[in-house]
């Protein structure tokens, strides 16, 4: 549980950089960034792993990029659903998806499911994992 309040403190980060960073994102308060970010992640777990498996060709023809479509459309749902997160286009949906993307995947690679901080080395003798906290 630890581990999941954690990544929705990220996704929260990714959010919010991604309102900063991108012009036509806009969150206009605390509780609706919160309810936001909790809905996105909802959608991230129950719908995206859905919309991926029915997408598959699309995902193998475009290598790949049809996932950041997806995401973006995610994105601009949870916009439509909450009142004060606003996104003005798709294309400002897709551009806070690839910044959401790449904030909340490079911080959760450090993250393992308990919440601990993890550093992966690797030395001749195989793969070793330190935990730091």
């Amino acid at each position: 549980m630890k581990g999941f309040l954690i990544r929705c403190g990220i996704t929260g980060f990714a959010v919010l950089l991604a309102s900063q960073i991108i012009p036509g994102i806009e969150i206009t308060g605390v509780a609706s960034g919160i309810a936001a970010v909790i809905i996105l992640a909802f959608l991230n777990a129950i719908i995206r792993p859905v919309l991926y498996l029915l997408s598959a060709p699309f995902i193998f023809v475009t290598l790949g990029l049809f996932m950041l479509l997806i995401n973006g459309f995610l994105l601009y749902l949870v916009s439509i659903l909450v009142k004060g997160f606003i996104i003005s286009g798709f294309w400002p949906a897709v551009g806070g998806a690839l910044i959401i993307s790449l904030v909340s995947g490079v911080l959760n690679l450090w993250i393992s499911e308990q919440g601990r901080i993890e550093i992966v080395t690797h030395p001749s003798s195989g793969r070793k994992i330190r935990h730091i906290n």
